[in-house]
């Protein structure tokens, strides 16, 4: 089997676009309004990652849709206000698919605010394949959205990196079968990233310039 990388499969939030503050402000005012005076910052961190479902259900299962649609809301209000963009971000993915390679986003968000970010750091134009909550029975670390993505694009995991923020990203790429990057600027902490041992840690997203490199001298060896 050809291992060369020929896809790149990207989470989106805190990976290519950062929405830290977004999210933290969308929980922070719903769960001011359920449950006032419980949470703090520190608290809300581990939310950022799993699906709203997973979070909601597990503070107050009787009121989840109450409370993403609260949540949904404020996120959606304020989106253009609190998102920014990581360096180099932009320049990188431009740079892979100008070199052909095949690309994707594979969220745990729903469709409409995924098209809203990306048309809002201008990296829509990228994209071949956007796979979002919308579209799947089973969210990251589930192999099924990663399978998916690499269905559309006509790719085989061995020919993919998962990169992300979180252990749903590098879970979700170990359990497909892909290579995986996690990214130092991750709000949960580079050391909690490492801890799920992802092939590789970026410093910054130009690194995968670097990575993708060495993997085909890696291959071309083996020939």
């Amino acid at each position: 089997m050809n291992s060369n990388i020929t896809t790149l499969l990207f989470d989106l939030d805190g990976t290519l676009i950062n929405t830290n503050e977004l999210i933290i402000a969308s929980f922070t005012e719903t769960l001011n309004h359920f449950c006032p005076g419980k949470y703090n910052r520190e608290d809300i961190i581990p939310f950022i990652g799993p699906t709203l479902v997973d979070t909601f259900s597990s503070i107050d299962p009787k009121r989840v849709d109450e409370m993403i649609a609260y949540y949904r809301e404020h996120n959606w209000r304020n989106h253009d206000l609190l998102v920014t963009q990581f360096d180099g971000v932009f320049e990188t993915v431009q740079t892979l698919k100008q070199s052909g390679y095949k690309l994707a986003v594979v969220t745990t968000k729903k469709r409409d605010v995924v098209e809203k970010g990306l048309r809002l750091s201008n990296l829509d134009q990228f994209f071949e394949v956007v796979v979002t909550l919308d579209e799947v029975e089973k969210a990251k670390p589930d192999p099924e959205p990663l399978v998916k993505a690499l269905h559309q694009l006509g790719s085989v995991p061995e020919e993919a990196i998962m990169i992300g923020d979180s252990y749903h990203d590098i879970m979700g790429g170990k359990n497909t079968g892909t290579k995986t990057a996690g990214v130092s600027w991750s709000i949960k902490g580079r050391e909690l990233l490492e801890s799920y041992h992802p092939d590789y840690m970026l410093e910054q997203m130009a690194d995968l310039l670097s990575i993708v490199e060495v993997e085909k001298l890696t291959e071309a060896r083996k020939k």
